[in-house]
């Protein structure tokens, strides 16, 4: 054996070992879990939490919130939705351009872009420019979901 076949693939002490989750504040999370079901994510759990605990880890007061866990097929990833009952939601433009400062947009690979968009339109879906191919490797989408949430649709081509 050579010392590559023996090196360590664990994090370093103190490093990130994986994204666990991407939490997104949406106005309807009933709507919000159905848009993304429709994508092929699994409802893995929901809760409702408050508390000064709660308080403190976000630095807000009177937080109760439900939550909804969305895990992708490959159970690697996951989206928290959060719909907030208190305190009151701030406003954003669900509408903000693509270049906006902030969170961008969320990529998915899908095997079909066109089934996708099928399933996704009942929910809400709508595309921003229109589906494009890049060079052999890609075709490609971006779309708003629910609470003005930019997805990007990749699907590889063969």
């Amino acid at each position: 054996m050579n010392d590559t076949d023996q090196r360590d693939t664990r994090p370093a002490r103190g490093a990130v070992q994986r994204l666990d989750n991407i939490a997104i504040v949406v106005d309807d999370l009933a709507a919000a879990k159905a848009f993304f079901a429709a994508l092929g994510l699994e409802l893995e759990g929901e809760a409702t939490v408050e508390g000064s605990d709660v308080d403190r880890l976000i630095g807000l007061e009177g937080v109760r919130s439900d939550i909804a866990m969305m895990r992708t097929p490959d159970g690697h990833s996951r989206l928290e939705l959060t719909k907030y009952q208190s305190p009151q939601v701030r406003d954003v433009d669900p509408h903000a351009p693509a270049n906006t400062l902030g969170m961008h947009r969320i990529m998915f690979a899908v095997e079909d872009i066109d089934d996708i968009l099928d399933r996704l339109r009942p929910h809400g879906a709508e595309l921003l420019g229109e589906p494009m191919q890049y060079e052999n490797s890609y075709r490609l989408c971006y779309l708003r979901g629910p609470a003005g949430i930019l997805i990007a649709l990749a699907e590889q081509l063969r």
